[in-house]
């Protein structure tokens, strides 16, 4: 591979107008397609399993209930402190607020309070029913807009009207100037690290045009498929984040080499072959990864996945073809002036010495003075970091997390207040009553017998269609749609299914979006142990298969769990517990996503490999040079400390600017992708390591020869291709040598030179 991506790099430089010219043709197409057949405008944000007993149900309401089969949404009317609904100037409002709301788009019926039964107790709020006869997802955009400015006339007239509901748990997220602000701060970092806003430039250049290209693709197939917005976001997090990341490793090398010398051509060669050998390895690590979400079989997380494995492959197209084409637009450009620090430190790297060459090396220096302790210590701090894992609760996000002060968090709360929050999560429950004898005393039974089952609040009157011998009731669970108390309802429920049929002879099926939810979560949490021995054994695969050795794969992948186990501690200290989180704008403590571990175990996995590729290629790289375990642990630093510090911040930055979105779930993904990376980055990679390393000594690089001659020698660090260039210029400076070269002719060989001219004329 390293020889194959050193032709490449050479001659996307030879060819860099050709190369930019099909770059931006492609990107051109992209946005054309999206701007033609996708967009913004069409995402989707539904949780579904098919074949799951609440998918199947709802199905069936499609045809037996179609007005009660789509989404709903909540109009939650109350009345100034002191007053009730009861004045006849607030009923006018309120009516012609519905009748407004049923003109409103898309909406199926407006069931008022009087018929729905929902005016609290003290008569001073109620709450109308909005029925849609389609999915959250097949709304129009305008459509919840339209209805709140429908319902908006009840406001002026002194009453306090909030809009929320399930048609509102899966509104999109708005990023806001997120992406903006992580790319500011990775150019603040960028310039840092190299000390030139040109070489900085050109990351955030070919990170653009792959999240750009990335993006657009994406959104062109929300036409024909499924999108939700976090899956959008995801991957213009992703994308930026690797992007930048791993341009940053190549032009990193790039001008390591151009300081000592090497030409720009063969230089940007040298440093696609050998630091793009070990972009193109981590960012496979991280495809692979990602897409193997789709396995798990739920549709919002499939799209999720291959959505963010698509920017990483982009991020890798860019960082092997397009980035060496612009580096060869910058020619001598980007090397470092005589007398500058950045030129020192390239000097001072290249040659070993018994003194640290940089702040990285010193780091690694004290780490490994006592191996020992800085093993135990970072094994205190990561556990002491995991604890509350035990504690750790999933549920997906409903709208008791949405953004204090919009209208479906006000609305969530009233309605909480005055009737309970398990009103904000109703379960629906379907009945085939098709074999019971009498249909209508078989549905009452039902409702009965789920009166007398704990953690139920209220039970709805039975509504029967005759045609179908089917029947609907609804059950108001006494605990928020997110609590585990409610969980055990649906289990419940499901239970008492064989106890129905024996005294009614029908069937039932538990449905609606909080029985939707609750069988997403529970695929999720089975889910997550397989999943997670799938991660770690790829990454003893193929870190054994990279360093050929087996303490160097253990290693990784404790260190792998270990930050794992203490992000996830971080997150529930944050989120449930809420230390600390204001400071990111969550003013509610509540569970943790369900989503969210995987999707964690994905990414990281990805990020964890890279920084493990980069820092201790170098290290075997060096110890198969001088046999010296601790000179080559520290050498390794040395060559890679600061970029990889560098990349770790960028990638920090990046995830810790989505924290100002407004959906929770980005918010909490966001959180624990930047606090992952930073303890597996500077924690794990840059002090357990070369702890753990410094510790093993010798045995930190040995393999069994039976397994070194059966397992393949990949190669990632290119080490092999260098040795080659390197004999190669050798071969052709001695082949100059000996080549004989024209020398000026004697006196005596003038002299018959003109004898023989004079015998021809």
């Amino acid at each position: 591979m390293p020889t194959l991506l050193y032709r490449l790099g050479s001659l996307a430089f030879r060819h860099r107008r050709r190369v930019l010219a099909l770059w931006l043709v492609l990107i051109s197409a992209t946005v054309a397609c999206m701007v033609a057949f996708g967009g913004t405008g069409k995402l989707d944000n539904t949780f579904t399993i098919p074949g799951s007993e609440s998918q199947q149900a709802l199905d069936r309401m499609h045809s037996d209930f179609p007005t009660s089969s789509g989404t709903s949404a909540q109009i939650v009317f109350t009345a100034p402190a002191g007053q009730k609904l009861t004045d006849p100037a607030d009923q006018q409002a309120i009516r012609t607020a519905l009748a407004a709301a049923g003109s409103a788009p898309q909406v199926a019926k407006v069931v008022s309070p009087e018929v729905a039964h929902t005016v609290s107790p003290d008569g001073s709020t109620a709450v109308a029913q909005v029925q849609y006869e389609v999915t959250a997802s097949q709304l129009q955009s305008g459509s919840l807009d339209a209805l709140k400015s429908a319902v908006g006339s009840a406001g002026q007239s002194g009453l306090d009207v909030q809009v929320g509901g399930a048609a509102f748990s899966s509104a999109s997220s708005k990023s806001g100037s997120s992406d903006l602000i992580g790319v500011g701060i990775a150019l603040v970092i960028l310039v840092i690290t190299f000390g030139s806003l040109l070489s900085a430039g050109l990351p955030l250049v070919s990170a653009i045009a792959g999240v750009v290209t990335a993006i657009a693709g994406v959104l062109a197939l929300t036409g024909v498929v499924s999108i939700s917005s976090t899956a959008q976001s995801l991957a213009l997090m992703i994308g930026l984040a690797v992007g930048i990341d791993y341009a940053l490793f190549i032009v990193s090398r790039h001008r390591s080499q151009l300081a000592l010398g090497t030409e720009p051509q063969e230089s940007a060669a040298l440093a696609v072959g050998t630091a793009g050998s070990a972009v193109v390895f981590a960012g496979l690590t991280v495809v692979i990864a990602m897409a193997g979400l789709s396995v798990i079989g739920i549709p919002y997380l499939t799209v999720m996945g291959l959505s963010a494995a698509a920017a990483v492959l982009v991020a890798v197209a860019v960082a092997t073809t397009l980035l060496p084409a612009l580096l060869g637009f910058a020619g001598h450009r980007l090397t470092p002036p005589p007398g500058t620090r950045a030129r020192r430190r390239e000097l001072v790297a290249s040659r070993a010495g018994a003194e640290p060459a940089n702040t990285g090396e010193r780091w690694f220096r004290l780490v490994t003075r006592r191996p020992l302790l800085t093993v135990l210590a970072c094994l205190v701090a990561l556990g002491a970091l995991a604890w509350p894992v035990h504690s750790l609760r999933l549920a997906l996000p409903d709208n008791g997390t949405a953004p204090a002060g919009s209208s479906q968090r006000l609305a969530y709360d009233q309605v909480s207040k005055e009737f309970g929050p398990g009103f904000n999560g109703p379960l629906l429950i379907l009945a085939d009553t098709s074999h019971a004898a009498d249909p209508t005393a078989a549905a009452d039974r039902i409702a009965a017998t789920l009166r007398t089952l704990p953690d139920v609040s209220a039970v709805g009157r039975p509504s029967l269609n005759p045609a179908t011998d089917s029947a609907l009731i609804q059950v108001v669970p006494a605990s928020a749609p997110s609590d585990q108390a409610t969980r055990n309802l649906v289990d419940a429920v499901r239970a008492e299914e064989g106890t129905i049929r024996q005294q009614t002879g029908a069937t039932i099926g538990v449905t609606g979006s909080t029985a939707v939810d609750v069988d997403v979560s529970a695929k999720l949490n089975a889910a997550l142990i397989p999943f997670a021995a799938v991660v770690v054994g790829l990454s003893l695969l193929l870190l054994l298969l990279v360093f050929r050795s087996i303490v160097v794969p253990l290693k990784a992948a404790a260190g792998f769990l270990l930050s794992i186990a203490a992000t996830l501690g971080a997150m529930v200290g944050v989120f449930q517990f809420g230390h600390f989180s204001n400071l990111i704008g969550v003013d509610r403590a509540g569970p943790v996503s369900s989503f969210l571990p995987i999707i964690l175990l994905a990414v990281l996995f990805g990020l964890a490999m890279d920084y493990e590729v980069f820092l201790v290629s170098r290290m075997r790289e060096a110890y198969a040079r001088t046999k010296q375990p601790l000179a080559a642990v520290h050498s390794g630093a040395r060559h890679s400390a600061r970029v990889v510090t560098a990349a770790a911040l960028i990638m920090i930055s990046v995830f810790a600017a989505f924290l100002g979105t407004d959906s929770q779930m980005l918010k909490q993904i966001a959180f624990a992708l930047a606090v992952g990376v930073l303890l597996d980055a500077f924690v794990i990679r840059m002090t357990f390591v070369p702890a753990v390393l410094a510790l093993t000594r010798h045995a930190a690089w040995w393999l069994p020869r039976p397994l070194a001659r059966v397992l393949p020698d990949l190669d990632i660090e290119g080490e092999r291709l260098q040795h080659h260039r390197a004999a190669a210029g050798r071969v052709e400076q001695e082949r100059a040598e000996q080549e004989p070269t024209e020398q000026e002719p004697t006196e005596q060989q003038r002299a018959e030179l003109r004898d023989a001219e004079g015998s021809l004329t």
